[in-house]
């Protein structure tokens, strides 16, 4: 199989969707890899890098897509990507359908074959492919969110450890899941007083045991978070329903509850956010202000360390990534109900019921599609 991996052009993403490391593992499996001129520099990783890992070098996006029988990428294909996507060509990546009417229409009307990594399973019910980013956005939340607080950025002015004599900040996580745990440990390591909320009292229990005394935890409701975002200094959003829409768990009229300055880190944008007032920014302009409560809500997060995820992603999906050049994506899938459950799009209908719901788009299991294939 050749396997296509162009370089990132959504703003400030600067991950690239094979590694070498990658790249050589396909070659030993007898594949062809094409790499786009550059596509690794944003990770630290030289064209020269690919080349020695068997890789050839490619100058142009619009040679790759044309060539490659599967395009391995991290953020979803943008418009312009989008229009080069071909019958029967295999495209894997993060997708994100959900809140995304158009690029659903776009991989729709291409007739293309999408695997995305958020949706892919494994046997304990978690989401293999999604979690590394999981782990490198929540730990990165509470960082991005101490830099929100500082009064020169429009927060509050508060120090998430406070000093002797002075009380640490309140911190807030919405979602005890891979992002909410992660994000409660650093948060709880830089010295802030975390909650961390959650509906699923087994992991509630769970987070009691391994961190009880690193930092709180409370049954999720209603009345709960809006008690307890009245005195938070920050609160982070991390929750995920797989494959479809976020919640929205805090309304714009609560804004006027909160301290002003307080800071609202989203890290569900992707899946169009958990606060009524989030829209998805970019890196290069992380924050804005709403009713005096700062919003960070930068939809590519670990793109801000891209080395780290970019090592981190590569080493969680090369074995799917071998397994469908191995054996083609039909047996793939036959082969492993797990990876099934990652497809989203093939040939014209879409094969995953959350972003059918979200969308109003009539759905084709991905048993179906498999069969029809």
């Amino acid at each position: 199989m050749k396997i296509g991996c162009p370089t990132e052009i959504k703003p400030q993403e600067f991950r690239v969707g094979l590694t070498p490391n990658a790249a050589q593992e396909a070659v030993a499996h007898g594949h062809q890899v094409i790499v786009q001129k550059g596509a690794g520099i944003g990770a630290g990783f030289t064209d020269e890098d690919y080349v020695a890992a068997g890789a050839a070098i490619i100058d142009t996006a619009e040679e790759i897509f044309a060539t490659a029988d599967m395009i391995v990428k991290v953020k979803e294909p943008q418009a312009v990507e989008r229009k080069m996507l071909r019958e029967n060509q295999l495209l894997f990546t993060y997708l994100h359908l959900a809140p995304d009417p158009d690029q659903t229409h776009d991989l729709l009307a291409s007739g293309c074959t999408a695997i995305a990594y958020e949706t892919v399973t494994d046997d304990r019910g978690g989401l293999p492919l999604l979690a590394p980013m999981s782990e490198v956005a929540g730990r990165l939340a509470p960082q991005v969110g101490s830099w929100t607080l500082q009064k020169a950025n429009g927060g509050r002015g508060v120090l998430m450890g406070g000093v002797p004599g002075v009380g640490p900040a309140k911190v807030v996580v919405i979602g005890g899941g891979v992002v909410g745990t992660h994000a409660a440990k650093i948060a709880a390591g830089m010295g802030a007083d975390v909650t961390v909320l959650d509906r699923s009292l087994p992991r509630l229990r769970y987070l009691d045991d391994v961190y009880g005394g690193t930092f709180k935890n409370q049954y999720s409701t209603a009345g709960a978070t809006a008690e307890l975002i009245k005195e938070a200094d920050m609160v982070v959003g991390a929750v995920l329903i797989p494959g479809a829409a976020a919640p929205k768990l805090i309304s714009r009229a609560q804004l006027s509850t909160m301290k002003p300055g307080a800071a609202l880190v989203d890290v569900a944008i992707d899946q169009g956010g958990c606060f009524e007032t989030s829209k998805a920014t970019t890196h290069a302009d992380p924050v804005y202000d709403v009713d005096g409560i700062m919003h960070y809500c930068v939809a590519n997060m670990p793109g801000a360390v891209a080395r780290t995820s970019t090592i981190a992603l590569g080493n969680a999906t090369l074995p799917f990534m071998l397994n469908l050049a191995d054996k083609g994506w039909q047996q793939a899938c036959a082969d492993d109900p797990h990876l099934l459950n990652g497809l989203n799009v093939h040939a014209g209908k879409l094969t995953y019921f959350a972003v059918g719901k979200a969308l109003g788009i009539d759905v084709t299991s991905p048993q179906l599609a498999l069969k029809a294939a």
